[in-house]
């Protein structure tokens, strides 16, 4: 699974790596992110655009903002099936950004917490979906709810020690496929998810700070001891 991450790089460095043509001005960095807080994904119109979505999916057709929370990964296995997810996965792809990930291993009580990232250390696209909530019984001016949620796959030898779910983090040769929000061809979109991933990761123990979400920053990624 995907329970916290990081995004620190700079909107010049995510450009130069993701082609984005349309940004917002206001990018602060972040060293503990949580569900429910605001993350960058890229989505594609006319050209590719970096917009805040809330993490945690809220389906269109849900009641309230109640479930924001639970839905914060999506298993590959029933992207296509799910009632949650499949008409995202059809129509509504994104690129969630970060620099890296944290998941614990250990026993409840004693888990140590782990940063994941690139061996490069460059900044890494999850594959994720993203959909537009309204309350209809806001008023007309109030701001749609745009969220969103990190797909997670079996993990790879690399990190299945750690945890045995990991999020899927594609290559850049697949990103332009991805977002397509013309390719709505259900097999075509699963391939990308199971030929196009990262199975290569760094990782190394950090520390329990970053249990608690106020603890918020560089030092949470500093390696500590096992």
């Amino acid at each position: 699974m995907c329970g916290r991450f990081v995004q620190f790089s700079s909107l010049r460095i995510l450009e130069k790596y993701f082609n984005i043509q349309t940004a917002p001005d206001n990018i602060v960095p972040s060293y503990n992110i949580a569900p429910t807080q605001q993350v960058l994904a890229i989505v594609k119109s006319d050209d590719y655009q970096l917009q805040k979505f809330y993490w945690g999916l809220v389906p269109s057709w849900a009641q309230n903002l109640s479930g924001a929370s639970r839905l914060i990964n999506a298993r590959v296995e029933t992207l296509a099936t799910k009632p949650s997810f499949r008409a995202a996965f059809k129509r509504r792809r994104c690129l969630i950004l970060a620099d890296g990930f944290y998941e614990w291993k250990g026993e409840k009580g004693h888990k140590q917490p782990w940063f994941i990232a690139l061996p490069s250390d460059q900044p890494l696209a999850f594959a994720g979906l993203w959909e537009i909530w309204k309350d209809r019984q806001a008023p007309p001016d109030q701001s749609d709810y745009r969220s969103c949620t990190i797909i997670t796959t079996e993990a790879s030898e690399s990190l299945r020690d750690i945890h045995h779910r990991m999020p899927v983090i594609l290559k850049p040769e697949a990103h332009e496929k991805w977002l397509d929000p013309q390719n709505q061809d259900v097999h075509q979109i699963e391939s990308i998810l199971q030929t196009n991933i990262v199975r290569e990761f760094k990782r190394y123990p950090v520390s329990k700070r970053i249990n608690r979400i106020q603890n918020n920053s560089a030092d949470n990624i500093e390696p500590q001891e096992d």
